[in-house]
Parts: structure tokens; sequence; C-alpha cells
């Protein structure tokens, strides 16, 4: 493998990035290209060191939260063709798990998450960036949804987070990171004509390669 194309697929919680990265990564595979899918999530900064009342009053919405210079480590590693320790992230106690997961490099690597375009760490090594642009009221609706059923949170919980930090450090940190794109995705993870889109810049790439 000489070079992995990298794309950097971003948006507020809740803007459908998950969906379209699922979509992306299936459809690639079905037409023959190797994909290979990190979360930016997974990059969350380890607080084993806190006491748990400590981890819930972190910003998990701003940029610091974040160990960028890892994750930026690793898409250096993979573009090598090297192994990395791809971390795991507890969303119910705030903080790491000591297992990680060994992963190589593949033709095409996709990277899903909140900040991406705002850290300039890892802003060069995207080769393609794609902003998910979905209203905010949908993506409070989502992130409810997710949060309770897959992350043991209460609605009080969520709606306060959500006041507080979500949608303030979307206004100063995601949004206007949107004319970093290459390509701007509305309607959500279902967008049928910017899939093709980007299925086609891909293999257009790959074949440069």
């Amino acid at each position: 493998m000489s070079h992995s194309h990298i794309i950097a697929i971003s948006g507020a919680s809740g803007s459908g990035k998950s969906l379209f990265t699922a979509t992306l990564q299936q459809e690639l595979k079905e037409s023959g290209a190797d994909v290979l899918v990190l979360c930016e999530d997974h990059y969350y900064r380890d607080q084993s060191n806190m006491p748990m009342d400590e981890r819930e009053k972190t910003n998990y919405d701003h940029p610091d939260a974040f160990e960028h210079s890892l994750l930026a480590k690793h898409l250096h590693e993979l573009k090598k063709g090297n192994a990395i320790e791809y971390p795991n992230y507890c969303y119910k106690t705030h903080t790491r798990l000591s297992e990680t997961t060994r992963i190589s490099g593949k033709p095409v690597i996709i990277v899903e998450g909140i900040m991406l375009l705002a850290s300039e760490q890892l802003l060069p090594l995207f080769d393609l960036t794609v902003f998910m642009d979905t209203e905010l009221d949908i993506c409070l609706l989502r992130r409810i949804q997710r949060d309770i059923i897959s992350r043991g949170r209460t609605i009080e919980s969520v709606a306060e987070q959500y006041k507080k930090t979500v949608k303030p450090m979307y206004h100063q940190f995601i949004q206007p990171c949107r004319h970093k794109a290459n390509i701007v995705v509305t309607q959500g993870g279902k967008n049928r004509p910017a899939l093709d889109v980007i299925k086609a810049h891909i293999h257009q790439a790959l074949k440069q390669q």
C-alpha cells in the first residue's frame, strides 16, 4: 500500500455522520475498496486519574477534550503502513479502557467526528473533507435518543449538556469550520447524490496511486 486516501467526515453531534460513514464504508467495500473507519470519540482524553464528579464536569464538546496529537500520530503511522493501538473509550465512566485494538492501515481511511476540521494538526492529513450540515433541532432529537439508549444517560442530563456545552460549542467551533470542507452534505446521512460523488472521487484517487 503506497498511500492511504484519508477522508474526514465532520459536523454536529447527531448530524448523520455515523450513518453517512457506515453507508459509505459498506458501498465502497462492495465496489472493491478496502476501507478502515476511525472515530474521533475514541480519542477523548484519558481521565482515569480524576474522580468521577470531575470527569462529569468536563466539556466534551470542546476541541481540548480530544487527544488530537495521538490521532494525528496514528494517521501518520497508518499512512506509512504501520499498525496502531486504537484506543477504546467508555462513555459511562468517561475515560479510556485499558484494552486497545491493534489495527493496520487500508487504502481508504474514513475518520468521523465533531472536531476534525477544527484541528490544525489534523487538517493537513485529510485528502477530502466533508461537513454534514443538519438542522440543530434534528441533531438534538437524535442525540437524546442515542445517549439514553446507548450511553445510559437521562433525558434531563442530555438536555442540560446540550444547553450548556453542545449548542454553544457548535456555534463556536463546529459551524465555523463549514467553509473548510470540500463537500457540504445536507439532508443527513442518506443523501444519495453526495454518497455517489464521494465514492467516485475515492475510486478516481485510488486509480492514481
